[in-house]
């Protein structure tokens, strides 16, 4: 059973939402709250799988409230994901480097919003390609950066680690990254594991945000 909590200050949209998971199965909504240190008092208090929190939220808002889950070791099963009416902006590409495992924009269609829920409780391919070229293409509108790929932690990666991280950085799943290194899943998805433990990253979205940070990749406008 996917264990999930709503944190949203528009009890209009927390009702949907419910009102989807709630027609599902293997989905049970443990608990709602209307900001984040109401949300933050029942992820401790219920620890879900998932997470799922507006961006812009009154007392505490879902950047700090998705610090605070990150930086807590009894909520490292916790995975949030950042509900936002705004699409890719500067306070996603924020959650995101606080430890969020993804986002989703609020005119989601059902489908679509019960896919990623099931994909985030995973733990797996928690940016979908679409996400990841967004971020990409946020990047590329930025002036080019100075990084050589050796930022914070890289060093300490393999050579086949570091050509995972930087497939998943352009927008590959785990089976095409397969394909492309010629190796098993499996195989792909433990190179990935093993690089986002000793890069201190919860997941592949964290993973996305420091290659480009870093410069192990560097986009191309073309």
């Amino acid at each position: 059973m996917i264990r999930v909590l709503l944190v949203d200050d528009q009890p209009l949209l927390r009702s949907g939402f419910r009102a989807l998971l709630d027609l599902e199965d293997d989905i049970e909504v443990v608990a709602e709250a209307s900001d984040g240190e109401e949300g933050l008092a029942l992820v401790r208090e219920h620890l879900p799988d998932i997470a799922l929190i507006d961006i812009r939220m009154p007392v505490v808002d879902g950047i700090e409230a998705t610090r605070r889950i990150a930086a807590d070791p009894a909520l490292a099963g916790v995975h949030v994901v950042i509900l936002t009416n705004y699409g890719l902006d500067e306070y996603v590409l924020d959650a995101l480097r606080a430890g969020a495992a993804g986002f989703l924009v609020k005119d989601i269609v059902p489908e679509d919003f019960l896919h990623a829920v099931r994909v985030a409780a995973r733990g797996d391919a928690l940016l979908a390609p679409s996400i990841t070229r967004k971020l990409i293409d946020r990047y590329v509108a930025q002036p080019p950066g100075t990084g050589s790929g050796t930022g914070v932690g890289l060093e300490e990666l393999t050579n086949r680690e570091r050509e995972a991280v930087a497939l998943v950085a352009q927008g590959l799943s785990n089976d095409q990254i397969a394909a492309r290194m010629v190796i098993s899943p499996l195989t792909a998805k433990t190179h990935l594991n093993r690089a986002m433990t000793k890069l201190h990253c919860r997941d592949r979205a964290q993973l996305v945000v420091l290659a480009y940070e870093s410069g192990l990749v560097v986009p191309r406008n073309s």
